[in-house]
């Protein structure tokens, strides 16, 4: 109830309303757009299905936030960020549209790989842009639980855009109608994402001073000695870069959970005809609602206990969760064990990640924690596409393999161990 109340706190400055409005529906659109592309991908009836084809286009939908991500925040240094959140939602509703019309005139042809990078792209400057806009809008104690509470629900906001596009798919009959439905009113939340920015004046949200060209230059060819000398200074610090490993060891063992999650649907569990009738993305949808639930229950549960526990003890009991969870699947697999273990691996996946953010965002001198989230992204983002390329080549078409699931569980067993035992609970 804590989370409540600080939310109900932070809602009553104007500002912070109106900021966090805007990344509500922006991120609502981006869940609907990934889960537009992923539905083309994976469940189509021209989709593959394989795990080397799901290994592909998860390269696609992260390599953006991979790739820009250590640069987002030297280019918002230059560009007004109220600018970069109306100019940059307004162009993803042309690129949008653009997906949406090639889909239904030609399929899935190369330019719609090439747009949704760009598209997604864009995404990570406005995340960066509406994270750097904070300060300006929230100040003193309430900032910490501003940092702490917006992303998450912001990701909240993500998975009922994508919730809401998977049910348009189910709504409407198979082919490529669906898809460019589901991204037609992606571009709609867009446009209102973008109109919605436009209530504050130019230079509210920063910079204070716009660099120049030749400043900005300089600051992106320093970027990567800066990387590396924030890196040392986080292993120095212990508790930061530990529990940095502990995200990235957490996010590759969840990717190959996930990947091996939307195989078992399509070709498993979704019936033989999945990918044509439509099963499979149900069955698929049923999974998400499920890891939302243990989302949401991070949400209430992290706050709480992390306060009389401490965060590098609730990542430990986090990493058993999921251990438990894959543990069971190891056994055997059906819809009822799948959905039921989805729950508990969604609480410990976001609570980790809560708990992550604070250790981090405590533990990191205030000068040098825009590079530590910059490598947090870059390693957050790595781990997945690195779990989908070896799922790619360890499992089955079916999604189901015994041996893995089962080595997913020793990996979380021993990673808790090891973090519990010997994990720094203070900074040098």
């Amino acid at each position: 109830m804590g989370a409540l109340r600080d939310l109900r706190q932070l809602l009553r400055i104007r500002d912070f309303r109106r900021l966090f409005t805007v990344r509500m529906v922006s991120q609502a659109g981006d869940g609907m757009f990934q889960i537009g592309l992923a539905t083309l991908f994976f469940f189509s009836p021209e989709s593959q299905g394989t795990a080397a084809s799901i290994a592909v286009a998860f390269a696609i939908l992260l390599a953006p936030f991979t790739l820009v991500g250590p640069w987002a925040g030297v280019l918002l240094d230059r560009w007004r960020r109220r600018q970069v959140l109306v100019v940059a939602n307004a162009t993803r509703v042309v690129i949008t549209v653009v997906i949406a019309v090639v889909i239904l005139v030609w399929g899935v042809v190369p330019v719609v790989y090439a747009l949704a990078l760009l598209n997604l792209s864009l995404n990570r400057f406005l995340l960066a842009a509406l994270s750097a806009s904070l300060p300006r809008v929230v100040d003193g104690p309430l900032l910490l639980t501003a940092n702490a509470l917006v992303p998450t629900l912001g990701a909240g906001a993500a998975g009922a855009g994508a919730l809401v596009g998977l049910g348009i798919g189910l709504a409407v009959s198979d082919g490529t109608l669906h898809d460019a439905l589901s991204l037609g009113t992606a571009a709609i939340l867009f446009a209102a994402a973008s109109a919605l920015a436009l209530v504050f004046s130019r230079d509210r949200l920063g910079p204070e001073r716009l660099a120049d060209a030749q400043q900005t230059r300089h600051e992106l060819a320093r970027l990567g000695n800066g990387l590396v000398e924030g890196a040392r200074l986080l292993v120095a610090r212990r508790t930061p870069a530990q529990a940095l490993v502990m995200m990235a060891t957490h996010r590759f063992l969840y990717g190959l959970a996930f990947v091996a999650s939307i195989l078992l649907s399509r070709n498993s569990l979704g019936g033989d005809d999945a990918a044509s009738s439509g099963s499979g993305m149900g069955t698929f949808t049923l999974v998400l609602a499920a890891t939302s639930v243990g989302f949401a229950l991070a949400v209430v549960l992290t706050p709480t206990v992390a306060r009389h526990t401490g965060p590098q003890v609730w990542i430990v009991v986090c990493l058993v969760l999921a251990a438990v969870s894959q543990a069971v699947l190891a056994l055997d697999v059906t819809l009822t064990t799948l959905l039921v273990c989805a729950v508990p691996l969604g609480l410990a996946a976001q609570g980790a990640k809560i708990a992550v953010d604070t250790i981090v965002q405590r533990d990191t001198p205030d000068e040098y924690r825009g590079r530590a989230f910059a490598l947090y992204d870059v390693l957050y983002n790595t781990g997945f596409i690195g779990a989908s390329a070896l799922a790619a080549v360890t499992l089955p078409d079916s999604g189901y393999s015994p041996g893995l699931f089962a080595g997913i569980a020793v990996a979380y067993a021993a990673a808790a161990l090891v973090f519990g035992c010997w994990g720094a609970r203070t900074p040098n």
